[in-house]
């Protein structure tokens, strides 16, 4: 179990990753490692959106698996899973998470050992604050690697810990950035409708930036144009792809046309 890990049990429509133990007629048992491997139940009819002739052909022993939990019993122990409510970009995003948790447990246990603090010191006075300032420990450290111990310091990190934690941040967390996109959909029956397209594009690229984002805007096939974000982190990308686009319908709006956003999976 992660020392991470605050619950016992996942909750209903969390992402889970799971290794297949045994594959049955009618579905496949799994073993959960982030959660003291308990076990879960994949049915045969949550594995895919199409008619399944073998379900050997879709799972197999040892296969590792990112799932959606439908439902939990903790007092049957049973616990039931799904595949098919899974997008690909889901997929990705939890298998990162799962290995950037994994890296920031070895962190943690190498500044408790550095400091020569208890884990659990560690524990109280870093991971709850950064988890409840950035949403996971991993993304506070990428924060501390780029801008310094003083953002850890600041939401009460105490200063030898912050300053270990940054260390070890800075040498073995590399530059990253995420990106997110999605389609544009804009009509115009104006008379000079393509200038107020051209201004929802304009005002969609001209959306502010902070550090270390960028926005880009293509013709795909007219009326679809693609808005393509890029950011430090999925929170961020995310924030920023839908101020975009809310400008660029806004913009189309008030000339006269008419608009869409598809947010691409």
């Amino acid at each position: 179990m992660s020392v991470l890990r605050k619950s016992e049990w996942p909750e209903r429509g969390e992402l889970v990753l799971a290794t297949v133990n045994k594959v049955t007629n009618y579905g496949a048992y799994l073993i959960l490692e982030e959660y003291a491997n308990k076990e879960g139940f994949l049915h045969r009819s949550e594995i895919s959106t199409s008619w399944i002739r073998n379900i050997r052909h879709h799972v197999r022993e040892g296969q590792k698996l990112v799932l959606r939990v439908l439902r939990v019993n903790p007092g049957k122990r049973h616990i039931d899973l799904s595949r098919k409510r899974v997008n690909r970009r889901e997929r990705i995003e939890k298998i990162q998470a799962f290995k950037h948790e994994r890296k920031a447990e070895t962190f943690l246990h190498h500044v408790a050992e550095t400091l020569e603090k208890p884990l659990d010191e560690i524990l109280e006075n870093a991971v709850f604050p950064m988890e409840e300032t950035y949403g996971s420990i991993y993304e506070g450290l990428e924060e501390a690697s780029r801008r310094g111990s003083e953002v850890l310091t600041k939401i009460g990190v105490p200063t030898d810990i912050a300053e270990a934690l940054t260390e070890i941040a800075k040498e073995r967390i590399p530059p990253s950035h995420v990106e997110v996109r999605g389609t544009l959909q804009l009509v115009s029956g104006k008379s000079d409708g393509v200038n107020g397209i051209r201004d929802a594009l304009k005002a969609a690229q001209d959306t502010p930036l902070a550090d270390a984002t960028s926005i880009r805007v293509y013709t795909t096939t007219p009326p679809n144009y693609c808005l393509e974000v890029k950011a430090e982190n999925y929170k961020q990308a995310e924030a920023l792809l839908q101020k975009a686009s809310e400008r660029a319908l806004k913009m189309l709006t008030k000339s006269g046309g008419r608009g869409d956003f598809k947010r691409e999976k």
